[in-house]
């Protein structure tokens, strides 16, 4: 079988076919930094992390990128609430905290989170602020294509013009007349209100920092925009594969693929989209309050636990959580692990890296749209296999399953004996215990700070030294570490928090 994906566009699954032989472009949209990350962001990437590796694995030269969205109107709207009066009393907030700190604050815990749970760092992760004149370049040249206009009142908006492109709507299957009005920016300066902002005049009470010039005035660029500008700047006007979750197909991805096409370009050759994670059987809302966060997740299980949990449904269907998940996804790595740990002590084999190759079952689930289910039946299979093996004292046959397993666990990321998961000998458990303990001291040494306390502020300091825990103050914020007790510092765990 050959390498084939579901395109979300033309609905149907087809041969992978890159633009460019031995080579892959693939973009997905990563953190809009106004929050700390939910499973749902972390099961996305390790979604396209899979879909990385078995491209790499199949021969392919990837180049993944991306994005982080680090101006928002929630990013500008969570840091105004921190100069509030009430704000200035939670210890818990970041009290006067201005937007880009805040941005970064937050990228910083997606990208802990990411890296956590094994999911490779992209070949470049732009931001969108530093892509403002790549931004005004395509603007410029979707005004001049006539499918941009700047908006009909003073406020120094610029709209697409969505009427202007009859292929609007032609990834989510929509007539533009059955669609709902774009909430981003009011509607009397448009033609239609389905027009999108591709550039958003600045606004009174806003920052000046959050905003930058250009030929329609002071702004800042429309959310859509930014994915179009940077994609084209490092993949290219066409490029192979574009991903996200299910929830950005619309307006989001619609709007991507009307505005890059407009300008001229090709734009992505497939469309993949990942599915949601609900609770039980219920959509994730901070309404409801049923959002789960990896931090939770990690107070449960261990992080491989928690990979090998959102890495294995197949990508496109939703993903439930229950209480009992993590407990039925540890069973299933210890299978793994009991049958490595046996196996290693009865082969020559050391579990470290090799040319060793997947069976072809497990190939031809992963070519098969990534079917990981499938490809995980068949490492449990090889497993039973391996341990009826072990049982009867056949080395040879034990050997050869061990190879496998280490080879398709290892496409997965999920190989207990990669030193990525060796956490020496620390507990999980134990280990967000006392992550949450130092961070509740660290928010009170932040408000002692505030309010000029320098006096609390040192002496929250020393109870910390004196319990092992090293702080230093860096330009990026504060960051703790365990000391030995001859001295030296031992680092078992890093946060990184600002305004200590």
């Amino acid at each position: 079988m050959s390498l084939r994906f579901y395109d979300t566009k033309s609905a149907e699954v087809r041969p992978f076919v890159p633009l460019q032989e031995g080579k892959a472009g693939l973009y997905y949209c990563g953190a809009t930094v106004q929050g700390d990350p939910h499973v749902g962001h972390i099961r996305s990437g390790i979604a396209f992390d899979q879909l990385t590796r078995w491209l790499r694995y199949s021969g392919y030269d990837v180049t993944v990128i991306r994005n982080v969205t680090d101006i928002d109107d929630k990013i500008l709207a969570k840091s105004a609430d921190s100069y509030l009066p009430e704000a200035q009393q939670d210890p818990l907030a970041v009290p006067n905290e201005p937007w880009w700190a805040l941005a970064y604050r937050y990228e910083l815990a997606f990208q802990r989170a990411y890296d956590l749970l094994g999911v490779q760092r992209p070949t470049y992760e732009p931001r969108a602020t530093g892509h403002i004149p790549e931004m005004h370049q395509l603007i410029q040249l979707l005004i001049g294509r006539g499918h941009a206009y700047p908006a009909l009142d003073s406020s120094g908006d610029v709209y697409f013009d969505v009427r202007s492109w009859s292929k609007y709507g032609t990834l989510t299957r929509q007539n533009i007349d059955d669609m709902q009005a774009a909430p981003d920016a009011g509607p009397r300066g448009k033609k239609d209100p389905r027009d999108f902002a591709l550039w958003k005049g600045s606004k009174e009470g806003e920052p000046a920092t959050a905003s930058w010039a250009s030929p329609w005035g002071a702004g800042r660029p429309g959310w859509h925009l930014e994915c179009s500008a940077m994609v084209t700047k490092y993949l290219g006007p066409e490029f192979d594969i574009h991903g996200g979750g299910l929830d950005l197909r619309f307006p989001h991805h619609e709007n991507e693929l009307a505005q890059s096409q407009a300008a001229g370009h090709g734009f992505a050759n497939f469309w993949m989209h990942n599915g949601m994670v609900t609770y039980e059987g219920e959509k994730m809302s901070k309404s409801v309050g049923n959002i789960v966060t990896p931090a939770e997740m990690l107070a449960h299980g261990r992080p491989l636990v928690v990979r090998y949990y959102l890495g294995q449904a197949q990508y496109r269907s939703a993903l439930d959580y229950n209480p009992g998940s993590l407990a039925e996804a540890t069973a299933a790595v210890e299978r793994i692990e009991g049958f490595v740990q046996r196996a290693l002590a009865f082969v020559d084999d050391d579990g470290g890296p090799g040319a060793r190759q997947v069976p072809e079952a497990f190939r031809t689930a992963m070519d098969d749209d990534l079917n990981v289910p499938q490809a995980l039946a068949v490492i449990h299979e090889t497993v039973r296999r391996g341990n009826s093996a072990l049982d009867s004292q056949d080395k040879e046959a034990a050997q050869t399953a061990l190879a496998e397993v280490l080879a398709m666990t290892d496409v997965l990321f999920i190989n207990p004996t990669d030193p990525h998961w060796n956490t020496g000998g620390a507990d999980p458990v134990e280990h967000a215990a006392l992550d949450a303990l130092i961070e509740a001291q660290l928010a009170e040494r932040r408000a002692a700070r505030s309010n000029k306390d320098y006096a609390r502020a040192d002496a929250i300091r020393d109870t910390l030294a004196a319990a092992g825990i090293r702080l230093e103050d860096t330009p990026g914020g504060g960051r703790w570490s365990l000391e030995a007790p001859a001295g030296p510092s031992t680092t078992t765990s890093e946060g990184t928090h600002h305004g200590q």
